[in-house]
C-alpha cells in the first residue's frame, strides 16, 4: 500500500457524522493535489474492507457523483446524519470538513 493510500484512508476515516469532504479536498490533504480520480479508486476498491463512511465523500461541486440506486442510497445516509441534500447538492459551505 503506497503513503498516498495509506493518508488517504486515515482522512476518510476522520470525517465525522454530520460533515464531508470531497475527493480533491481529500486527496490535497493526502499530499496530491491532483489525485482526485485516485481517492475516487481508492474509496470504491477499499470501503468495504476498511470500513470507511464512503457515503461523506462528495464531488468539488457539493454533489453527489454517483447516480442510480448508489447516488439514492449515499443521499440518504446524509440526510440521516443531519445533512440536507437538495438535487442531490449538499452545503458545502455549512457542512465541509477541514482538518486543521
Amino acid at each position: 500500500m503506497t503513503k498516498f493510500t495509506e493518508e488517504v484512508l486515515d482522512i476518510i476515516k476522520m470525517i465525522p457524522s454530520g460533515k464531508v469532504m470531497t475527493y480533491g479536498q481529500i486527496a490535497a490533504y493526502a499530499g496530491n493535489p491532483r489525485g482526485a480520480r485516485q481517492v475516487s479508486r481508492i474509496l470504491h476498491s477499499m470501503s468495504g474492507t476498511h470500513n470507511l463512511p464512503w457515503h461523506r465523500v462528495i464531488n468539488s461541486k457539493g454533489t453527489i457523483s454517483l447516480t442510480g440506486e448508489g447516488g439514492f442510497i449515499q443521499g440518504a445516509m446524509l440526510a440521516d446524519e443531519g445533512i440536507p441534500v437538495i438535487n442531490k447538492k449538499i452545503d458545502l459551505s455549512k457542512y465541509l470538513f477541514k482538518i486543521i
